[in-house]
This record gives C-alpha cells, structure tokens and sequence, in this order.
C-alpha cells in the first residue's frame, strides 16, 4: 500500500515539474493525441490489437469447494451406486440368471434362514417397507 501512494507522489511531482517547464504531462488521452494529430486512429488500432494478441492468457479461476452433504442428500454417492450397478449388470449380463437361480437355491437351502433375518434386519433399518 506504501508503495502505491510513493509511486503515485512521484508521479504528481513530475506532473508538476513539467507544467513547470511549460510542458505537457507525459500522459495524454488517446482522443487528444489523435487531434493533435500525433497518431493516426488505423495505427492506433493496430497497436491495440497486437497488445491484446501478446497478453498473456489467464489463469482458470479456482472453484470453491462444496461441503459434501452425507445421508439421504448425497447425491454423489447417489450418482457413484448408480454408476456401478450398471456396470455390474453391463458386465455379468450372461451370468444375472445363473446368480438369481443360486439365491433361490440358498434361500430355500440350509442358509435360509439366515438370509431372512438378514433381509428382516436390514428392512427394519430402512424407511421402505418389504
């Protein structure tokens, strides 16, 4: 900030000195100069044009970071389960009726009952209803 407000007395001081002198400031506005006929406008265009070319490209904009909303509002997880759930049917399309034939058989094996009280335990959890 120091730096600023001494560079900005500098330039004030030459500003003075020189209309001191019975010169112009160094600065002019382009309007001013192209009356004065210093610069023509075609010249003048160019000159911009060829300074817009030469910038420098800036740098993306960071993008803030969100809170991850956890429960029934993630809607990444949400995104990540469907996305994997379709490519485990993409993947075992030929072996799904094979796998539904095995569950049948474990739940009507010894198994069976275990497999119940998991499904029991894990609707009793759930807002949904079986």
């Amino acid at each position: 900030m120091a730096a600023k407000k001494k560079k900005k007395a500098k330039k004030a001081k030459a500003v003075k000195a020189r209309k001191a002198k019975g010169k112009s400031p160094a600065k002019k506005s382009r309007t001013v100069a192209r009356k004065a006929g210093k610069t023509p406008a075609k010249k003048k265009k160019k000159a911009v044009k060829a300074a817009r070319k030469k910038a420098p490209a800036r740098k993306p904009a960071k993008k803030a970071k969100r809170k991850q909303t956890v429960g029934e509002g993630d809607y990444q997880a949400s995104r990540a389960f469907l996305r994997d759930q379709s490519n485990f049917v993409e993947k075992n399309r030929a072996r799904i009726p094979t796998l539904g034939q095995q569950a049948e058989k474990a739940l009507e094996g010894p198994e069976g009952d275990a497999l119940r009280d998991a499904e029991a335990t894990a609707a009793a959890r759930s807002r949904d209803l079986f």
